[in-house]
């Protein structure tokens, strides 16, 4: 017979698949559209699936050392967006537009 507690428990097998539509939404964004800020949000979100496989991998295994990768890539994340978000503000001043396609004529 079926309890409540088949129902309740959320297993790795759930925060893999959350984990790959997450990252599969943030793929969309970033091949799909030439805003570069929706491009940074689709990176920041495929990392935070890869986080939460991270973590998820880890509580199953009983160590840390998924917490630790998670410190790194978070690191990483940060990084990228004052990068990021530092390379559309040039732009912008530039163009007045945000869009993928002006990057080629940052140099010089």
């Amino acid at each position: 017979m079926l309890s409540a507690d088949n129902f309740l428990h959320i297993g790795l097998a759930h925060y893999i698949f959350l984990s790959g539509i997450l990252f599969s939404f943030g793929m969309i964004a970033v091949l799909m559209r030439k805003n570069v800020i929706v491009m940074l949000m689709g990176i920041e979100l495929m990392l935070n699936a890869v986080n939460l496989s991270f973590i998820a991998f880890s509580k199953e295994s009983g160590n840390l050392n998924g917490h630790i990768m998670v410190f790194f890539v978070m690191t990483i994340a940060a990084a990228e967006a004052g990068v990021g978000l530092a390379l559309a503000v040039a732009i912008y001043k530039k163009f007045h537009e945000v869009n993928i396609r002006f990057f080629e004529h940052l140099r010089g």
